[in-house]
């Protein structure tokens, strides 16, 4: 039922979003809040493969969804101009596809020279890629739109949330169909030992590129999907802010945590849209916006949102590795809570017998036969004649 729970929760999500999307729909704002929310899990997840299962540090996955968002966002302008009567879901889901394949085939070309690195080394070019990407993108000689800021076609706002919540349910089977199989058993042996899984006949090399690869793919996949969602597509919405936000999500969420990437994904994305729009309301409405502080404090906030999650960063790093948390981690996780607060009580009364028990046991000897006969020679339990009795 575990494995099961993010489907449920996911998929009578999808059904609201169905049912409010038919009757009545939903505002500008709330489209935006659901896709931006579905666009975070599907790259929380796609992460927690390569950072939570295989255990490597990437910081680029800003950069994949980056190539998804211009190769996907350009030939959606280019199918349109080009196909005045072709659908524009057909045009979409073309362009979905040709996105994340890039992105994979970036991850693929990356990877292999990458991913013989590991620790920070990995990390170092991983960021470096991703600065890479949005910096050609940028000055790509206009092609990409001026200083890359590309604008695109959108999709309806009652229609987007659906496709992107349909696209969590597949990362989701995609990736938890991958961790719970040989291959996954793979993968996290790598993560545990990489010497050890290399004398086992584990191929690194492919396991690591694979993961790399399919976590680039639906990094892609969230980069058309925002596409869609903005008039116009910038560089710097993926910075390498953006990818330590990703690690965030997986980080608090859990290492190897898929609900807990779910769950952090969804937290932090409302902790994004209440710093940088809710509390921007709240205090033009309640404040003279006139006041040199409350100006500076606005001012601050996307400063703001960068400081909490590097506290949210230090904070679980040193109560996961410290040794004086140790016993308290162990007591008081959430697996432990869960089982004390589901725990069945047992009724001494309903006590019944192990079915196991020695005397059901047909080869062993019944303890009152032992206890009441005396071992003779020519006995049963001393089938031999004694010496004496020879001569």
């Amino acid at each position: 039922m575990e494995h099961y729970i993010n489907y449920i929760a996911v998929g009578a999500f999808t059904l609201y979003l169905i049912y409010t999307s038919f009757n009545g729909g939903f505002d500008r704002s709330a489209s935006s809040l659901y896709t931006d929310i579905g666009v975070a899990i599907i790259l929380a997840v796609s992460l927690s493969m390569v950072v939570g299962f295989l255990g490597e540090l990437s910081l680029g996955h800003a950069g994949f969804m980056c190539v998804g968002a211009y190769v996907g966002g350009k030939l959606a302008v280019l199918f349109t101009d080009a196909f005045t009567n072709l659908d524009t879901y057909i045009i979409f889901a073309i362009t979905l596809a040709i996105g994340g394949l890039t992105a994979m085939l970036c991850g693929f070309v990356i990877g292999l020279p990458a991913l013989r690195l590991r620790g920070d080394y990995l990390a170092i070019v991983t960021l470096a890629f991703g600065e890479i990407v949005r910096n050609v993108f940028r000055n790509a000689g206009g092609y990409f739109g001026n200083d890359g800021k590309l604008s695109t076609p959108r999709l309806d706002n009652q229609i987007l949330p659906l496709i992107t919540f349909g696209l969590v349910l597949v990362t989701l089977f995609v990736t938890q169909n991958i961790i719970r199989s040989k291959h996954g058993r793979a993968i996290t042996a790598i993560r545990d030992s990489e010497i050890a899984a290399k004398a086992t006949g584990i191929n690194v090399t492919k396991y690591k590129l694979i993961v790399f690869a399919i976590a680039a793919l639906f990094a892609g996949f969230a980069g058309v999907l925002s596409s869609y969602k903005v008039n116009k597509i910038q560089p710097d919405t993926f910075d390498y802010n953006y990818s330590i936000e990703i690690l965030v999500m997986v980080v608090l969420g859990g290492m190897g945590s898929v609900n807990g990437s779910i769950i952090a994904a969804t937290v932090i994305t409302f902790l994004n849209k209440f710093l940088t729009t809710d509390l921007v309301t709240i205090l033009n409405e309640n404040f003279n916006s006139s006041n040199g502080v409350i100006a500076y404090i606005k001012d601050s906030l996307p400063v703001i949102k960068n400081i909490i999650y590097a506290l949210i960063l230090i904070v679980i790093v040193i109560y996961n590795n410290a040794p004086a948390f140790k016993g308290f981690r162990e007591k008081y996780n959430i697996k432990n809570l869960f089982a004390a607060i589901f725990r069945r009580k047992q009724d001494p009364a309903k006590h019944q017998d192990d079915e196991a028990k020695w005397n059901r046991v047909p080869t062993k000897i019944e303890i009152d036969e032992v206890l009441s006969v005396d071992i003779q020679p020519g006995s049963p339990y001393n089938p031999d004649k004694s010496e004496k009795e020879e001569k």
